[in-house]
């Protein structure tokens, strides 16, 4: 029988030509045919929860330029790494309300830079809401893969991430298994978190090349486990029964002599792979072509090195280039 396609995620929606997270990179994404799209989650001060790949937004939101702000730019420690910018937790909902989403790659990405300032930011019950009415409108069911980001952190400015997703999946129907939810995270205690809820859902954990995750490293310290300890078949040995998959970055599927699919498969494991873009900048050495950063190399060739490895997912920026090829 032939193997089954690998789902096509739409990454942050459609960000190869609209500005990631925005409603129209969502909407594109519905309309190129996506099986679910992929929501990162970070906390504003007053609890609402809002789609932004970091809580720092100096990249992906014009708030450098609104004087108003200005005072609000600091440098914090995430994660353990110094940052500095506009963090989310610094601002009321109604204050991120007012900001407008940017591209956060204009160099690379020029087309989708010209939507600039243009959308303004989503909440979490906004898109969930957004993907039950493409459903609707396209006439196939559309997931919703949620990211979890930085829920430590989170945790120790007193912003309780679990229990704010708890409450959003609830308030707009998404708790109890009725459309297709998975949810992701770097971290596994938030992971558990919302599983102990009772949040219907297949749980995901996302896995670093490099690293190791920041809630055990809270934990443990330098005892913490290895991300890449993590994918040995011992580390799949512990994760089986505790998650429903892994989720790795996709230089770790082209390392030649690799079996991380067949090991986490032989455990009742899914595999999902992050992410499948086209341009120069993001391919591997060997599959990059002539041109600059910007310019698409030979991606088809790397994306058949991910398509042959088994996974059952894959995340795209540009959708309908991933479901013209995982489908084809």
């Amino acid at each position: 029988m032939p193997r089954k396609p690998p789902l096509v995620i739409g990454h942050r929606g459609a960000p190869g030509y609209r500005p990631e997270h925005s409603r129209s990179s969502y909407e594109l994404a519905f309309a190129m045919g996506v099986d679910a799209v992929e929501p990162d989650v970070v906390a504003t001060r007053d609890g609402v929860l809002v789609i932004r790949h970091e809580n720092e937004i100096s990249g992906t939101t014009d708030v450098a330029e609104h004087p108003e702000f200005a005072d609000r730019r600091t440098t914090k420690r995430i994660d353990g790494h110094p940052l500095t910018g506009w963090f989310t937790e610094d601002f009321t909902w109604d204050e991120l309300a007012t900001l407008r989403t940017r591209e956060r790659l204009p160099q690379v990405r020029a087309s989708s830079a010209s939507f600039d300032g243009a959308q303004p930011i989503l909440r979490l019950i906004d898109l969930l809401d957004l993907v039950r009415a493409g459903s609707i409108e396209h006439g196939r069911e559309i997931g919703v893969v949620l990211e979890v980001k930085h829920a430590t952190y989170f945790a120790s400015v007193g912003l309780d991430l679990a229990r704010l997703i708890v409450r959003d999946l609830r308030a707009t129907g998404w708790a109890d298994g009725e459309s297709p939810l998975i949810i992701e995270s770097f971290e596994k205690t938030v992971l558990g978190q919302l599983r102990a809820q009772g949040i219907a859902a297949s749980y995901i954990y996302l896995i670093e090349a490099s690293g190791r995750p920041f809630d055990q490293v809270t934990a443990l310290g330098r005892h913490a486990a290895t991300y890449k300890a993590t994918v040995l078949p011992r580390g799949l040995d512990a994760l089986a029964g505790e998650v429903d998959g892994i989720s790795v970055d996709k230089r770790m599927l082209l390392v030649p002599g690799n079996t991380i699919v067949e090991d986490a498969h032989a455990r009742g494991l899914r595999v999902f792979t992050w992410t499948a873009r086209p341009e120069n900048a993001f391919l591997a050495a060997e599959f990059r072509g002539r041109g600059g950063r910007q310019e698409f190399g030979d991606y088809e060739s790397e994306w058949t090195v991910i398509a042959r490895s088994g996974v059952d997912g894959v995340f795209v920026d540009h959708p309908d280039l991933g479901v013209s090829f995982f489908r084809g």
